[in-house]
């Protein structure tokens, strides 16, 4: 007997990646196998050298399919055994290694709009929907758009075994949000991959795209983020490091390095309207959804807890923010004796 291996890797399309995805019938008992793939038609190679590998770095249940079958996340390699260039999860695992003692968790919020055709769900044809207001957890067919979609999404990541904690409806018809976490560096953003696959597979059964576009409409709409939810086990514990993390995130020049690797578009989406902070201005501050990083109410009350960066857009490459966050963040914890 054996059982049907959906392979899943990140391309090298630019500037946003794409997943890619491609089946292997495995013999029951055995784990899946490295692999190989065509990487001139992913932007990741020439067609003259076209061979990239596939190593598997994650498995999980595969809802769509059932049974023995599964998903397999895999990074991107050169034939001699080097990451490939567009590998940004193998640029993660040191950083992540590095500072493992410090127990980083991580809950990314992942924003996300449907499409029909050229409209977002819930647009009509040739005009608007009524302006922003209802749609945010509202309940009702005329402010809500593609529940249906959703809630196969949401019991898919769970059959599949994902550290999902959360659904809700967003501020604009069709846009809704999931939430991975807390989970570590690598886990949130192995799984959020993932949960993106399973987004995009999901609506494809319902005739209708999903779109990580960080401003889907324009206007007066709110853009789609990828709010990120960070803590150390010393922030867990104590306020004082919850403020050298915030302050962390906005010294020596490290807030204008973070927001230009949030996600293609993030200009168009941090304008300082719509519950964002300017791109090129940074702050945090309790409660305050119009600050680069937010501290949740409850954890200044309590004086331990986490933050929450809210510069992310919903395009971001979560290896790449989860790896900027620890790297920033823990460093400057160590440097304050807060490790």
């Amino acid at each position: 007997m054996s059982y049907k291996a959906e392979y899943i890797w990140i391309d090298g399309t630019a500037p946003t990646a794409k997943l890619r995805s491609k089946t292997k019938i495995v013999a029951d008992g055995v784990e899946p196998p490295e692999w190989g793939f065509d990487g001139s038609s992913t932007n990741q190679a020439e067609g003259h050298a076209s061979d990239r590998v596939l190593t598997p770095v994650a498995v999980f249940a595969d809802p769509i399919r059932g049974g023995e079958d599964k998903l397999v996340l895999c990074e991107v390699f050169h034939t001699d055994g080097t990451p490939h260039e567009s590998n940004s999860r193998a640029l993660l695992r040191p950083v992540a290694e590095r500072f493992a003692g410090q127990e980083p968790l991580f809950g990314i919020e992942q924003e996300y709009t449907f499409f029909e055709g050229a409209r977002p769900l819930g647009f009509p044809e040739g005009g608007f929907p009524a302006p922003q207001g209802g749609y945010y957890c509202g309940v009702g067919a005329d402010e809500i758009h593609g529940r249906e979609i959703v809630e196969a999404h949401l019991d898919n990541c769970l059959k599949a075994g994902l550290g999902i904690s959360g659904i809700n409806a967003e501020v604009m018809p069709g846009q809704w949000e999931f939430q991975v976490g807390p989970l570590s560096p690598l886990e949130v953003a192995d799984q959020l991959w993932v949960a993106r696959w399973l987004l995009y597979r999901t609506a494809e059964d319902h005739k209708v795209s999903a779109t990580l576009d960080p401003k889907p409409a324009k206007g007066d709409w709110n853009g789609a983020g990828a709010h990120t939810n960070f803590s150390t086990r010393a922030m867990r514990e104590g306020y004082d490091a919850i403020i050298v993390a915030a302050e962390a995130l906005g010294k020596d020049g490290k807030p204008l390095e973070h927001v230009k690797q949030y996600g293609v578009g993030v200009e168009d989406r941090l304008t300082g309207a719509h519950e964002t902070a300017p791109w090129d201005q940074y702050s945090y501050g309790v409660s305050d959804r119009g600050a680069s990083v937010r501290i949740p109410w409850q954890v200044e009350r309590d004086k331990k807890g986490y933050i929450e960066d809210r510069r992310p857009n919903a395009n971001v490459d979560p290896y790449v923010v989860t790896r900027l966050m620890v790297d920033t963040c823990c460093t400057e914890l160590e440097s304050a004796g807060l490790a």
